[in-house]
């Protein structure tokens, strides 16, 4: 295990042990009520449910995108509510290929925090290796101190420095929504179809393997490699529709070795809510 990736036999092996928190973030963007109904239907035994619309998120202006990054603080403090301390490992999971645990891991290295891993496989793996699973809602909550924000262990990019990076490039931005989405050929989530000029598409999709799992280190670095050529990974922002699968991207390259990018948290739909910022299609 290391602080990308945790098997489900190694989080088998380490449930119930205080200093481990399991969050199961499963969503669907285009119904909400998903995710707490499938985690009070089932879920990994001990884990707690977070929710991307109402808790992993601040409140939308129409112009901060669909999924604005809360504050450090008032993140520090749902996680010490959670009983989360400086010591606590964090294994984040979902039903989604890892696309919202890896969110989840991003904002906690955003906070400060180091011990977070994502389970390979999620909760098909979980229910596949034949492991417990346990049903309810989640437990209310009570103020806790356990946490608080510290130095951000990543790097997060604005709209103004992908707009000036457009005329005067110092970065690669790499758009992981899916191919026709980045094209501008149909877009089911936001006013605008296209893509930032000169980005690159990924869709979050490849990292995957086909049993659900993350590819291998060696697999993903070539992919990467091969789309990136020989730009170094601190000057590869990643941005999506909301800075949710843009976090896979990120987090793959982390498994590949290539450590470093940053995340553009606003993404496609901060970015298109302004008419004045460029579009590109195609």
């Amino acid at each position: 295990m290391t602080m990308t990736l945790i098997s489900v036999a190694d989080l088998a092996a380490r449930l119930g042990q205080p200093d481990v928190r399991i969050f199961d973030v499963r969503h669907d963007l285009m119904d909400h009520s998903v995710g707490p109904r499938q985690f009070a239907e089932g879920h990994i035994p001990g884990a707690r449910y977070l929710n991307h619309e109402t808790e992993l998120a601040a409140p939308r202006t129409g112009t901060n995108g669909r999924h604005p990054l809360p504050s450090r603080d008032a993140f520090a403090g749902l996680m010490a509510a959670h009983e989360v301390t400086p010591e606590t490992l964090v294994v984040a999971y979902d039903g989604s290929g890892g696309a919202y645990a890896a969110h989840l891991w991003w904002m906690l290295r955003w906070m400060g925090h180091a011990q977070v891993a994502v389970l390979d496989g999620g909760w098909g793996a979980w229910t596949a290796a034949g492991l417990p699973v346990e049903s309810g809602v989640a437990q209310s909550l009570a103020p806790q101190t356990g946490i608080r924000a510290g130095a951000s262990l990543v790097g997060t990019v604005d709209a103004r420095a992908v707009l000036e990076n457009i005329s005067a490039p110092a970065f690669t931005v790499v758009d992981a929504r899916a191919a026709n989405r980045y094209r501008g050929e149909t877009e089911p989530m936001d006013p605008v179809a296209g893509h930032i000029p000169g980005a690159l598409n990924r869709p979050n999709g490849e990292n995957l393997a086909a049993d659900g799992r993350f590819k291998d280190a060696a697999q993903l670095r070539a992919e990467f490699q091969a789309l990136l050529g020989a730009r170094p990974a601190q000057e590869v922002v990643h941005q999506c529709g909301s800075g949710i699968t843009a976090c896979h991207n990120l987090f793959a390259m982390e498994v590949a070795g290539l450590s470093g990018s940053r995340l553009y948290p606003g993404s496609w739909s901060e970015w298109c809510a302004d008419p004045t910022r460029p579009v590109a299609k195609g």
